[in-house]
């Protein structure tokens, strides 16, 4: 029973994490999606925003795991205060403004340049996740699914809407990691 529960704990904690990045893809999408996109290119960012999704979390575990084994129980804290800071500059850079949409999001070069960086959060939460032990499959299949929903969830709306609602994304996201930060802190 009670492994039961911990099993489910850590399945809710993963989709509460997943869906905070991919509230980052979900921002980025809604931004390109405002200028207009088409059908094929949603898909494409989509899957390519996915698949980088997969693979940075799936590296940061992999990292996170090692880094663990070499820290111990100072693990614990240290992936919290990671999960801080990452929510603390998801917020800022909320409120910065920082837009990467001046990306060619049709180009090679400007897909990877867009997939990469809503993905990055993924690889400093992995190598979190990593220290605790998280199920990779399981993280990494949620990163990803959720990563590819959330954009093109946001391109499709940001076809469909005008006005500047990205920022408001990466800043939900962000609380939300800070929020889980602390508490692995204490």
């Amino acid at each position: 029973m009670i492994e039961a529960n911990l099993h489910a704990g850590q399945f809710l904690t993963l989709l509460i994490i997943a869906l905070a990045l991919g509230l980052d893809a979900f921002s980025l999408g809604l931004g390109i999606g405002l200028k207009g996109i088409r059908l094929l290119d949603i898909l494409k960012l989509g899957f390519v925003i996915a698949l980088f999704h997969v693979l940075m979390p799936l590296a940061g575990m992999l990292t996170g795991h090692y880094v663990g084994e070499l820290l111990g129980d100072v693990a614990t804290t240290a992936a919290g205060i990671l999960l801080v800071l990452l929510g603390v500059h998801m917020i800022y850079s909320s409120l910065r403004g920082e837009a990467v949409q001046s990306f060619n999001h049709r180009s090679l070069w400007g897909l990877l340049v867009l997939s990469l960086s809503v993905s990055i959060d993924s690889l400093s939460v992995g190598i979190t996740l990593g220290m605790f032990a998280a199920n990779i499959w399981t993280t990494i299949l949620l990163f990803g699914f959720f990563g590819g929903l959330m954009s093109v969830l946001g391109l499709m709306l940001g076809r469909r809407v005008s006005g500047n609602l990205g920022e408001y994304g990466e800043a939900c996201g962000g609380a939300i990691l800070l929020v889980f930060g602390i508490l692995f802190i204490f």
